[in-house]
């Protein structure tokens, strides 16, 4: 099968075809289907500049309202075109909402190829792009693959704190600070250090590529950041947010899926990082007031790296107050570790 990067009347947003039945066949979703169209929607923003020093760091993907909105809107854009090129109903659109191995088949369309950080890299927008996928019945040409690799470099590789990138085109999600950062259960101990100030997703793969170094902003305005807090959020106000502040400032983002309490999570792990002893009385009251055991150990934990006189006093009365199991773990490790 061959493919090119074509762009025409889509030129800020290329597009590709390839084979219907590479992978994952999606005749289940469209039984007439006889070929796939694969979009890249590139959504590289200028970054806005944290007025606070103690902000915590958000994947540039999840800076605006939820990707898969306005990706929708520009897929639901193609599948009209054919749809009246057709004369009926000749194509669907995919967006998250199938197992349609989109990397794989965005590389085989020409739209870029797989990195070794396993994101697709475009060569017009780099790897800042928002992969989807239309499925149709109409006949269209076959386009080509780009013979590109990565070749020697291994940039990402070397960047990644947590080692969970191999080298080989791989990954190792169980280590990677996207994946991490947006789990509902503890986040290792191990790997709490390496996660730094991200609260949801990481970059650090992308922003070290070469080819993203090359890359223009790019994408509309619809993928701005919805404000400053938004994108670069204060941690001792992300550790104290409600469920109502949750649904008003993030529901509507792609942060917005997985609830409040898996952000007072990662901002408590942020300031365990930040080793700023100012925000003691912040974890402390965490420690001793939030709903969720998961907060309660990661305050604990962020108390025992600071490791002052005020946050070891807090984590011995927490110790005296906690019953439940998996956050009094927590408090005896960050007072064992403390040797208190």
């Amino acid at each position: 099968m061959e493919a090119s990067f074509a762009r025409g009347d889509l030129e800020t947003w290329g597009y590709g075809t390839g084979y219907a039945r590479d992978a994952n066949d999606p005749s289940h979703l469209l039984s007439s289907v006889r070929r796939v169209i694969c979009v890249a929607v590139p959504y590289r923003r200028p970054e806005p500049r944290a007025a606070n020093p103690l902000a915590g760091r958000v994947s540039s993907y999840a800076w605006s309202r939820d990707y898969h909105a306005s990706l929708r809107e520009i897929l639901g854009q193609l599948v009209r075109i054919l749809d009246e090129h057709a004369g009926g109903a000749a194509a669907s659109a995919v967006c998250d909402t199938a197992p349609l191995a989109e990397r794989a088949r965005a590389a085989r369309a020409g739209l870029g190829w797989v990195g070794k950080h396993t994101n697709v890299i475009s060569p017009v927008a780099g790897s800042y792009v928002f992969l989807g996928e239309i499925l149709t019945s109409v006949e269209l040409p076959i386009d080509r693959p780009l013979r590109k690799t990565c070749g020697e470099c291994t940039c990402c590789v070397t960047a990644c704190p947590t080692g969970a990138l191999r080298g080989d085109y791989t990954i190792d999600a169980r280590r990677c600070i996207a994946d991490l950062t947006q789990r509902t259960d503890p986040v290792p101990r191990a790997l709490r250090p390496w996660i730094g100030e991200w609260v949801w997703g990481c970059d650090i793969c992308q922003v070290v590529c070469p080819p993203n170094r090359q890359a223009k902003t790019m994408g509309t305005k619809a993928f701005d950041p919805a404000d400053a807090q938004t994108a670069a959020p204060d941690l001792v106000a992300l550790l104290q947010l409600k469920s109502s502040e949750f649904k008003r400032r993030y529901r509507a983002t792609a942060m917005g899926w997985r609830g409040a309490a898996v952000l007072r999570r990662n901002a408590a792990i942020a300031l365990g990082n930040r080793l700023d002893r100012s925000t003691v009385p912040a974890l402390a009251a965490a420690l001793r007031n939030d709903p969720h055991p998961m907060v309660r150990g990661a305050a604990a934990w962020a108390l025992g790296r600071i490791g002052s006189p005020a946050a070891l006093i807090a984590l011995r009365a927490a110790a005296r107050r906690e019953t439940q199991a998996s956050a009094r773990n927590e408090i005896a490790l960050a007072l064992a570790e403390n040797h208190a």
